[in-house]
C-alpha cells in the first residue's frame, strides 16, 4: 500500500525465566519509541507480564509515546536489575520488540502494578472513577543486556 508503514512478520520470543524475573521485580522500565522526525522519545513506565508479552497501563491515551506506538509499532526497553554481573557491571536487560495498543483496562492492571511498584496496601490510580485508558503489549522479538540471559 503506498505511504504506508509495513514492518513485516513478527518473531515473537520465549522470555527466559531470569528475564521473566526481573521485568516482574519493582525496577521501572525505561521505553524508547520513534518520534515522527526519527529521533527516540524515552519515558519511564511500569511493566509487568501476560504470557510472553510485556504490558504496561496508560490511563491518558494523548501521550507522546502512545501516538509514536500508534504510527511506529517499534520499541525499546531497558530495565536495570540489582545483581552485579561479571565483569563487574549490574545487571540489565534489554528488550526489542512491537507495541500494540488495546483500548481499556488501564486503572485495573496500574492496580495491580501499583502492588508491585508501591506496596501491598495502595490503593492506584489515586482517583475516583479513573478513565478506562488502554493498555499497551509488547511482543518480544529480541533481548540483549548484561544477566543470566545474555549468550
Amino acid at each position: 500500500m503506498p505511504g504506508s508503514l509495513h514492518y513485516g512478520t513478527i518473531e515473537r520470543m520465549t522470555l527466559p525465566q531470569s528475564a521473566r524475573e526481573l521485568i516482574e521485580s519493582a525496577s521501572l522500565a525505561h521505553l524508547v519509541t520513534v518520534n515522527p522526525d526519527g529521533s527516540p522519545q524515552v519515558t519511564c513506565i511500569w511493566v509487568g507480564l501476560e504470557q510472553d508479552e510485556i504490558i504496561s497501563g496508560h490511563l491518558n491515551a494523548d501521550q507522546a509515546k502512545l501516538r509514536n506506538i500508534a504510527r511506529d509499532p517499534r520499541v525499546a526497553l531497558s530495565i536495570e536489575g540489582t545483581e552485579i554481573q561479571p565483569p563487574g557491571l549490574k545487571q540489565y536487560l534489554v528488550v526489542h520488540g512491537r507495541a500494540r495498543l488495546v483500548e481499556g483496562g488501564a486503572a485495573e492492571l496500574l492496580q495491580r502494578l501499583a502492588h508491585v511498584y508501591l506496596g501491598p496496601d495502595v490503593t492506584f490510580p489515586p482517583m475516583a472513577d479513573p478513565p478506562a485508558g488502554c493498555v499497551m503489549h509488547i511482543t518480544v522479538e529480541r533481548i540483549s543486556g548484561i544477566g543470566p540471559w545474555s549468550a
